[in-house]
């Protein structure tokens, strides 16, 4: 045929403009641009160009019929005076996508059959064998659309979304469509970095679309090559000499490209599974010598190789709408800039969101942003340069200026002590890169309080006073104590975060603020954790246990690691970035567990390697089949929790509790218990079971080693 065809060319919303230079490109003239679609004029041959290359259209559709109309009978009429044999032959099969309604015709359903009834009545009343229906892969599929009063009919001559390239037979978790993925590397100029020489990175690969778009892009491999199935192949139109030309020059392109060297793309994915189904989808796409994939955690994100020239880093992060709650997932997108930052300057880098308002909190400016669609969802694909002068660097709170503030006695001698313990702290501090620790713990038994520094910000907590102590003495040594810290530590009175007790009828307890919701992201080892120095009793981190969560960071390497009563999981994240294969936390409370995961989060360790788990701990253990290498084991003193079966007493239930843990201990593994239960005792008869090893001096950093009584307790226990 060497007549011109009107096409239309349809598309995810927001790609109008790309495909309009794509089908330009190809060989078609553009006429018109819609949303969601692109009408151009295009030889037969160009015509199968757009089908075979392009990238970003959904559908290559021929239009054969437009009218006016919106009945049940219009529709018939209109659909019944198109010449249905001069595009396909008698017996052909047949299927008709409608979509759009009126007054009358109220659904898909009905407006296709009674298309599929003009159709086949055509045939019926030439005395033709008429068409056979079928539900997938027909001979002929037919597109009518009715809104507004005007139907348009048109064959779809791709037959199935070109999006469908056929190397994917299995998607990860909210998987992302192949013209889509095609729209974002073209938007980040991918092909003008890898004709650079620069390679591509995905952190977040999941099945690998991104990655096997890139390198067939990069490589000039016609992305419909793959397919089975083409809607035209029964179309009366079609030139299969013509087809098969195309088909072989195209295949002669790739067989060149696949013995050339290309940038190297990578992919990483924290979840084993997928990244076995990614792997999968590159073999099928002919494309393991170019891409390589490999199961990493995002806190271990950095460029594969040295030397290696800048690049692309591009990713699809979730973002609520996929694997969990947007409180958590703005850790990880902290950690993504906070990767970026530090290994990746001169890079380029895409962010793919359904959630902009995550992305700003990168912490890297944006130097370009698009609005797209993945599916329904409004999307942004956030483009950065990493440079140095795009990081955004948190401003450090002003210092305040020292003021003539004349203390009182008591407040000066609880200032001298104070200053004391942080000048003997000092050389200890900067050996071990402590960031948080205490710095006064009731010293002095008139002062009865602890004083806590979280990477500069002050935590004071008021103990219970004796009851030889009156109320009237007691709030006034407490207002030294906060005027010492105030003077000490530089910062307003205001600023201190103050957990007091006050004596009420029948309890004693700390009165709790108003929920502030106001968290602190410190720094301890390797790790990044978050700190509440309002809302709660505890603050998220117990500083007394900070020597057992370093030696598990250093021993955690390989091993399956289990916390149990793991509160926010800050050994859990030590164990993940010492490089343990996967990790299992349990505790009874949504709120900690929640904290546990914008923790994990906020560090780039996913919950495919390390999973949370809410349930009665005792009843957790007795269940468990499960082996681990590395078990940490810190139970609360005492616990009468409504989801609790019974109390949890740690002096009368740890023997049962240690021995659940060591059955689930492997041969050679080490399970770490630790209590701050006052005045504990350990059972006698676990020694006589197990090789039980007393680490209740090695446990005690310099912080908390000159207190009177043990803040904790804490054994190594060894299967013998």
């Amino acid at each position: 045929m060497s007549q011109i065809l009107s096409l239309i060319l349809t598309c995810p919303k927001g790609l109008e403009g790309l495909l309009g230079t794509e089908a330009e490109q190809l060989g078609a003239c553009k006429t018109a641009e819609t949303v969601g679609a692109v009408r151009v004029d295009a030889s037969l041959e160009v015509m199968y160009r757009l089908c075979l290359w392009s990238r970003l259209a959904n559908r290559v559709l021929l239009p054969v019929a437009e009218f006016s109309g919106d009945s049940s009978e219009q529709l018939y009429d209109g659909l019944r005076a198109v010449d249905w044999p001069e595009f396909m032959g008698p017996g052909a099969s047949l299927l008709v996508d409608f979509a759009g309604r009126s007054r009358e015709i109220r659904n898909s359903h009905f407006g296709a059959l009674r298309c599929k009834d003009a159709i086949v009545d055509s045939f019926v009343e030439l005395g033709l064998e008429r068409p056979n229906i079928a539900k997938t892969q027909p001979d002929l599929r037919v597109h009518v659309r009715l809104r507004k009063g005007r139907v348009v009919v048109a064959l779809d001559l791709s037959g199935e979304s070109l999006h469908r390239r056929g190397y994917r037979q299995s998607g990860a978790l909210a998987p992302l469509k192949e013209n889509l993925a095609a729209a974002l590397l073209l938007r980040a100029d991918w092909p003008g970095i890898a004709s650079r020489g620069g390679g591509l990175l995905d952190p977040m690969c999941g099945s690998g679309t991104l990655l096997i778009e890139a390198a067939m892009m990069a490589m000039d491999i016609a992305p419909g090559l793959q397919r089975s199935y083409w809607g035209f192949s029964a179309w009366r139109g079609h030139s299969e000499p013509l087809w098969r030309q195309l088909c072989e020059q195209a295949k002669e392109k790739q067989r060149l490209a696949e013995g050339r060297e290309w940038p190297q793309i990578w992919g990483y994915d924290g979840n084993g599974k997928i990244v076995s189904q990614a792997q999968d989808n590159i073999r099928r796409a002919g494309l393991a010598r170019v891409l390589k994939v490999a199961r990493r955690e995002l806190a271990e994100l950095e460029p594969p190789s040295e030397g290696t020239l800048p690049g692309l880093l591009i990713c699809n992060p979730p973002y609520g709408e996929r694997l969990g709650e947007e409180a958590e997932l703005l850790h990880l997108y902290r950690a993504l800039g906070q990767s970026l930052a530090e290994h990746f300057m001169g890079w380029d880098a895409a962010v793919f969101t359904g959630n902009p308002d995550l992305g700003k909190r990168m912490g890297i400016r944006s130097c370009r942003q698009y609005q797209l669609f993945n599916g329904t969802i409004p999307s942004k694909l956030l483009l950065f340069k990493v440079r140095e002068q795009d990081v955004i660097h948190e401003r450090a709170a002003p210092a305040m200026e020292a003021a003539a503030v004349t203390l009182s006695g008591g407040a000066e001698m609880f200032a001298n002590r104070l200053r004391k313990n942080l000048k003997r702290m000092e050389k200890w501090r900067r050996r071990e890169g402590i960031h948080c620790f205490r710095v006064y713990d009731a010293d002095m038994p008139e002062y009865a309080v602890a004083v806590d520094c979280y990477e500069g910000a002050v935590h004071v907590s008021e103990y219970a006073a004796p009851a030889s102590v009156n109320d009237d003495d007691a709030r006034r040594r407490l207002a030294e104590v906060m005027q010492a810290c105030s003077v000490v530590f530089g910062v307003s009175p205001s600023a201190i975060a103050l957990k007091e007790r006050r004596r009420q009828r029948g309890k004693t307890q700390y009165e709790r603020q108003a929920p502030t919701g106001k968290t602190l992201e410190v720094r301890e080892g390797q790790a990044t954790l978050l700190v509440n120095l309002y809302d709660y009793l505890d603050t998220g981190l117990f500083l007394d246990h900070r020597p057992v969560r370093m030696d598990i960071a250093a021993r955690a390497r390989g091993k399956r690691f289990l916390n149990v009563f793991c509160y926010t999981a800050a050994a859990t994240v030590q164990a993940g970035l010492g490089g343990a294969r996967h990790s299992t936390s349990v505790d009874m409370s949504h709120t900690y567990l929640k904290w546990a995961r914008q923790n994990l989060s906020l560090n780039g360790l996913s919950e495919a390697r390390h999973r949370t788990e809410q349930g009665d701990a005792r009843r957790w253990l007795a269940d468990c089949e499960e082996q681990f290498d590395l078990i940490l084991l810190d139970p609360p003193t005492f616990s009468n929790s409504k989801r609790m079966d019974d109390v949890l007493d740690t002096q009368r239930d740890h023997s049962t509790l240690i021995e659940q843990a060591m059955r689930c201990l492997s041969d050679d593994g080490l399970l770490i218990f630790s209590t701050n239960k006052r005045g504990f005792i350990l059972d006698e008869a676990l020694s006589q079971r197990f090789a039980v090893e007393d680490r209740c001096g090695w446990s005690l950093d310099e912080d908390f080693k000159r207190r009177s009584k043990p803040i904790h307790y804490c054994w190594y226990i060894r299967h013998r």
